[in-house]
């Protein structure tokens, strides 16, 4: 991903770091006690990817495309979102310190000073003196005035932001709306389906899907963007149909989904190293306890490389639930097949044994009885 392209992704994620209204001074998630130090993975191209895909902003919950969220919701989503960035941050920092020759070292700075950035103006205040230790970087103490298309963009932005006090679905309206203004003027500028790509992603449900669908059918969208846009068209077809999930689990456990129906399963793609992922334990933790006596289950695929590390924090946690784990990191087997592009990522399997919900982390316990209240 080259840093134009990411710097203009990051403009249009800006909407989703803005969506949630209310003020907020949390403190970004600590690291879990036994964890591995390193965030990132030793191979210097696998570590630019996890890095690359830290900086993507948390999906907004697909329930507020229909019902604006409460000012107690924005606030939990605006702190999520904070500590994303401020986690993103970290690994930026990281890959400067261990791969100090990679060719994207000096990338990773600048990524380092978006994402703090991002995390203090989402009231991580706790990171303001390191942002400032930064100082100004180079892009922006040198960076040439904005063309044509840069101002529309930034205008498009602007506009939508005004918009936040009649909730997150006229944001995304307007500014979906504003983008395929600017796709007419500038039919060239591939850059446009990348914040169409974002847009889909914050959006979730029937019209994501619309708007992945339109990204992969256009002749001018972007390899990489089509790319990326067509691992969420896989998963979105899938809702609806049965999820092949066969192997044995790290502890020696045989897992076959197709022999769970009858109970509602949640299948959470997660890491041991993934701060939003470890801040989620809790939720996840307090719905098994309430909800497996009634028929809740859950299989966890982590994408761990330290197997050691994974099942000291799982005893730690109290997650009795199985794990599948094969090493291999963002190269997990179910990850690739299904997929994955960032964690935490949760699905809920119904009764039947069908997906039913790709964005199963807010209102976990809801929607789970929800689904068990089912014939």
């Amino acid at each position: 991903m080259s840093r134009k392209h990411l710097a203009l992704l990051a403009l249009a994620g800006a909407l989703s770091w803005d969506c949630a209204r209310a003020a907020d001074t949390a403190q970004p998630t600590a690291a879990p006690v036994g964890a591995p130090k390193n965030l990132l993975s030793d191979d210097a191209t696998q570590a630019w990817k996890e890095l690359v895909d830290a900086t993507r902003p948390p999906l907004a919950p697909a329930e507020w495309n229909q019902k604006p969220p409460s000012e107690a919701e924005a606030a939990a989503f605006r702190r999520t979102m904070g500590e994303a960035a401020a986690a993103a941050a970290d690994r930026a920092k990281e890959f400067q310190a261990r791969f100090k020759a990679h060719k994207q070292a000096e990338q990773a700075q600048a990524i380092q000073r978006e994402m703090l950035q991002a995390a203090v103006q989402l009231g991580i205040e706790s990171r303001t003196a390191e942002l400032k230790a930064l100082g100004e970087g180079p892009a922006e103490s040198a960076a040439p005035a904005p063309g044509p298309f840069e101002e529309r963009m930034q205008a498009a932005v602007g506009k939508a932001r005004k918009l936040q006090s009649q909730g997150m679905e006229a944001v995304m309206d307007d500014f979906e709306k504003s983008l395929r203004e600017i796709r007419k003027e500038f039919p060239n500028r591939g850059e446009v389906f990348g914040a169409m790509m974002e847009i889909a992603e914050l959006r979730g449900g029937p019209k994501a899907k619309e708007l992945i669908d339109e990204i992969v059918a256009a002749e001018t969208a972007p390899a990489e963007v089509k790319k990326y846009a067509l691992s969420f068209k896989k998963k979105f077809d899938r809702i609806g149909k049965p999820v092949d999930l066969k192997f044995t689990a790290v502890d020696g456990r045989k897992v076959d989904l197709a022999e769970l129906k009858g109970k509602v399963v949640l299948i959470d793609f997660w890491a041991t190293w993934c701060g939003p992922c470890v801040a989620e334990v809790p939720n996840v933790v307090a719905a098994y306890e309430k909800l497996n006596p009634k028929g809740f289950e859950i299989v966890g695929i982590s994408f761990d490389q330290d197997e050691q590390a994974l099942t000291n924090f799982t005893k730690k946690k109290k997650m009795p639930w199985v794990q599948f784990f094969d090493g291999t990191g963002w190269d997990n087997k179910f990850g690739k097949e299904f997929g994955i592009t960032g964690v935490p990522s949760m699905w809920l399997v119904d009764r039947q044994g069908n997906l039913r919900d790709l964005e199963a982390r807010a209102n976990l316990s809801e929607k789970v009885e929800k689904l068990l209240a089912e014939k």
